[in-house]
């Protein structure tokens, strides 16, 4: 299958190691053959276990992604720049690009969830089911 001429979609977070980690697993599920998905953070902290849990949960498997860094060149032929948290709103590197739609979906970082495991996990869930909810409009768009 030639990918030349699918769009691509490039979440950008923080850290890539929960809600950008998350809503690539989304795409790539729901939508993945019209896009091609990409991730990544103003740096990279590791794919987080607690997201790879939840959406294992929903029968998604993440466990083989890598927290990657925001790569210069993805930016400048992304069609659809999405950015998960305010941090990589604010910081996400100035962007040649005049083709790409540029988004914010702003989320909660449910790595920052205290409580028990069950309440922090419970966050994940939370933040995970959001997610999926936009990244399902997304597509419901026609985006």
């Amino acid at each position: 299958m030639n990918n030349t001429h699918q769009p691509i979609v490039y979440f950008l977070c923080t850290g890539n190691s929960c809600r950008s980690q998350i809503a690539d697993g989304f795409l790539k599920a729901l939508g993945g053959e019209r896009y091609e998905v990409k991730s990544a953070g103003l740096e990279a902290h590791g794919l987080n276990p607690r997201a790879v849990a939840i959406m294992k949960e929903a029968g998604i498997d993440i466990s083989n992604h890598t927290s990657d860094v925001i790569d210069a060149e993805i930016l400048a032929h992304a069609d659809y720049i999405i950015t998960l948290c305010g941090h990589a709103n604010d910081n996400c590197p100035v962007v040649h690009n005049d083709k790409a739609e540029r988004w914010h979906w702003g989320f909660d970082d449910p790595a920052k969830a205290v409580g028990t495991e069950e309440e922090i996990m419970a966050q994940f869930r939370a933040v995970r089911d959001a997610i999926r909810q936009r990244i399902e409009q997304f597509l419901a768009d026609g985006k």
